[in-house]
């Protein structure tokens, strides 16, 4: 049995950066801080998070900088050369479910386990 699955829960460390591929899906990257340790051992790692399609659509409208965020999905490694031609290694998180941490009492949770914040909603 193979397992690659990743939960993270942290911080978003700037608003989400976006775009469309060529296919006209959304893609969002987030920076997601989390902590580990206490007091002088307290360490933080940043971890590149990549979601694709309708829950990139949701992180682009409502998710925002320093925002509490529970991230599940995958790991992923790649290797590139950069402009300069040197080859550089990355480390992506390929997100397939996420929530948002409590903001308001009007968090509604969808069907892909994103939680939306509107207070437009009556309840």
């Amino acid at each position: 049995m193979n397992v690659n699955k990743v939960m993270l829960v942290g911080r978003v460390g700037g608003d989400p950066q976006t775009r469309e591929t060529g296919k006209g899906e959304t893609v969002a990257n987030i920076s997601l801080a989390t902590n580990s340790g206490y007091g002088d051992n307290e360490k933080t790692d940043w971890h590149r998070v990549t979601f694709f399609g309708k829950i990139a659509d949701t992180v682009s409208e409502y998710v925002k900088k320093g925002q509490e965020l529970y991230v599940e999905g995958r790991i992923s490694y790649s290797k590139y050369t950069d402009k300069s031609g040197v080859e550089k290694y990355s480390t992506d998180i390929i997100a397939y479910s996420m929530q948002m941490g409590k903001k308001s009492s009007n968090a509604v949770s969808s069907s892909t386990g994103e939680s939306i914040e509107d207070d437009s909603l009556p309840f």
